[in-house]
């Protein structure tokens, strides 16, 4: 059947109604101002960086010491490029209305200050890597867990998102962090100090929240989510921002499958295992097993159906 011309008609007036909430609507507009960070733009950003972090893996391919320098050096002078418009709009949106500022200068220094930390980060993330062998079997060498473990490029983009924020970056740490989270299922907050030798297995479902303390050598399993308990608030009911609303887990820890640990004075003492499903909203001592009780199954197998036996429990 062919379209409705006719239909076309009703088109001006739900554009008339659509423009009219634009000036209803005030949190979710954008008009009139300076642009916001590109997306897109901040897409091909963490691919760079990540060819920079991993040579060899990303894009570009056939890499040795005779060309990875100069490989190296136009990615960096590449980035500054982008880092600087990218940083600089953000800064603009974040100071909006504010005179007799070089946004542009700012966010130069900030890009290369961040550029300068690659190095250092390229450390950790051999601990992680590391970290990721040594605690699963399944991995046959380091090269596979560059490759194609999700959890380990969700906290790649985690660790240069915590470092622009460090930098007083803003917006585009969260949308680095938010675009891992599309990819991979797991989610890092930017503003997380998570220390060196982090392991997520498997990973889909990880939630880590933005006030959460990691120490060095945890490892998490999927599902995990280290949160708040509830959101204090003021007089005026308004949520108060700013406290420590995530736990802490001290060095080694290990919290298996879709396990929550909530609120910012819940801390787990280092070298402690939380195990599966648990629920745990108060501290534990160092060396703590952290377990529910084996739950009780109930069976019916399928001769049961033809003898009329009912379930038998385990």
């Amino acid at each position: 059947m062919a379209a409705d011309v006719r239909l076309k008609e009703k088109l001006p007036h739900i554009t008339q109604a659509l423009v009219a909430t634009y000036t209803e609507c005030r949190h979710i507009n954008h008009l009139g101002h300076h642009p916001l960070p590109n997306r897109d733009t901040l897409v091909g950003i963490i691919c760079d960086l990540l060819d920079l972090l991993y040579p060899g893996f990303v894009r570009r391919q056939n890499l040795h010491l005779g060309n990875v320098a100069y490989h190296a050096g136009d990615l960096i002078d590449g980035l500054d490029d982008a880092l600087t418009e990218q940083i600089a709009r953000a800064l603009r949106h974040e100071h909006e209305g504010e005179a007799d500022i070089d946004f542009v200068a700012q966010a130069q220094e900030k890009a290369v200050a961040f550029l300068g930390r690659l190095p250092q980060l390229r450390y950790v993330l051999e601990d992680d890597v590391e970290a990721a062998y040594v605690g699963d079997p399944a991995a046959k060498g380091h090269h596979e867990i560059v490759f194609c473990y999700p959890g380990f490029e969700a906290v790649t983009v985690y660790r240069l998102a915590h470092e622009l924020l460090l930098l007083g970056v803003p917006l585009i740490p969260r949308l680095m962090t938010e675009h891992a989270h599309s990819k991979t299922g797991i989610d890092i907050h930017p503003g997380a100090r998570i220390g060196a030798g982090f392991f997520i297995d498997h990973g889909t479902g990880v939630v880590i929240g933005e006030t959460t303390d990691i120490g060095k050598n945890v490892k998490l399993y999927q599902g995990v989510t280290l949160g708040a308990v509830s959101f204090p608030r003021d007089a005026d009911g308004n949520i108060i921002r700013g406290m420590k609303r995530h736990p802490t887990l001290e060095d080694d820890v290990v919290v298996y499958a879709n396990a929550t640990i909530l609120g910012g004075t819940t801390v787990v003492g280092h070298h402690a295992v939380v195990g599966s499903s648990v629920w745990l909203t108060q501290s534990v001592e160092p060396y703590t097993q952290v377990l529910l009780e084996k739950p009780q199954l109930r069976i019916k197998s399928p001769e049961s159906r033809s003898t009329g036996a009912g379930f038998y429990e385990i």
